[in-house]
């Protein structure tokens, strides 16, 4: 497990990493998402110990991570820049990580380079960027981390590949157990493979969830009381019979309206959603499920306005 607890981090003065917890359960697929400048490369060089943060703990099943070459050994990272692999060969490197990790895998590496058609002696920046990507995948995977964490690493590659990329992490995570920490742009690949979200802003942390109980508290409703019923346009969503906001009730993020009908983006769990349909009446409700794409658009903007009002 990996636990994150009151960490900050500033750069020449500016707070880039402002007061953050995070919990990574064993096994998972955990998802670091935000805007350009959040904060995601900075937790994560934080992480595996590039960085050292100014205060707080990251913890690697109770041990600290920085300066610890044994926690390290657990962990392979896969940064957004490659630079630091570009003067060396496939071999040369395999040689070097395999006196590095305990459980190096040679099979593994194998197997990967001959699936992703990869010249084991031709130096990392000869290679076109996807291929460096891929080089540096079969490296980590013959590595047999526990931890395996990565940045913006498959942003680029063709759809075969990035395909066989997760197919290797998540068999990883079934069969060994291993650990994947990923940061991405693509929320709809995220959403296809991760267990947990954890979305920043700022540097702050403004939604960490199981992806379930996420998409399963947040929902956007269409809603009618017919055509004699005031609509939001006119009247917030008040029913025309008794002059009451009928969505009082209700966690409303964002609302618009065509027409009769009403539209929402609320965030409320199933059970609160059944007894506002019960009391309410409406003549139309439905439920249309959201994307972690839309999820992510609609918090961010809420946690916007509420930042914006406290200025």
């Amino acid at each position: 497990m990996i636990e994150v607890r009151s960490v900050t981090k500033s750069f020449d003065g500016l707070r880039a990493i402002d007061d953050i917890d995070m919990t990574v359960k064993p096994g998972s697929i955990y998802g670091l998402v935000g805007t350009n400048g959040s904060g995601k490369t900075t937790i994560l060089n934080m992480l595996c110990g590039v960085t050292r943060q100014d205060s707080g703990t990251i913890m690697f099943d109770g041990t600290p991570v920085y300066e610890n070459p044994a926690v390290k050994q657990r962990l392979w990272y896969i940064p957004d820049d490659l630079a630091f692999y570009g003067p060396y060969t496939i071999n040369e490197l395999a040689r070097f990580f395999g006196r590095m990790f305990p459980h190096w895998n040679a099979a593994i590496l194998d197997v990967t380079l001959q699936h992703f058609h990869l010249d084991r002696d031709k130096r990392i920046s000869r290679m076109s960027k996807g291929m460096r990507k891929q080089a540096v995948f079969a490296l980590g995977f013959a590595s047999e981390p526990d931890y395996l964490i990565l940045d913006e690493p498959i942003d680029g590659l063709d759809p075969l590949v990035r395909k066989r990329i997760w197919e290797l992490i998540v068999g990883a995570s079934a069969d060994r157990g291993m650990t994947t920490v990923i940061s991405s742009h693509n929320l709809r690949e995220m959403e296809g493979f991760c267990d947990s979200i954890c979305a920043i802003d700022h540097g702050k942390v403004f939604i960490e969830r199981d992806l379930d109980d996420l998409k399963s508290d947040i929902h956007k409703l269409q809603v009618s009381f017919g055509s004699n019923a005031s609509s939001a346009g006119n009247a917030q969503g008040s029913d025309a019979r008794t002059g009451i906001d009928a969505y009082r009730d209700l966690n409303v993020l964002k609302q618009w309206s065509s027409g009769s009908v009403d539209f929402l983006i609320v965030k409320n769990s199933q059970q609160e959603l059944d007894r506002f349909a019960a009391a309410a009446k409406p003549v139309i409700f439905d439920r249309i499920p959201l994307t972690l794409e839309e999820i992510f658009i609609y918090e961010l903007d809420r946690g916007n306005d509420e930042y914006t009002s406290r200025l």
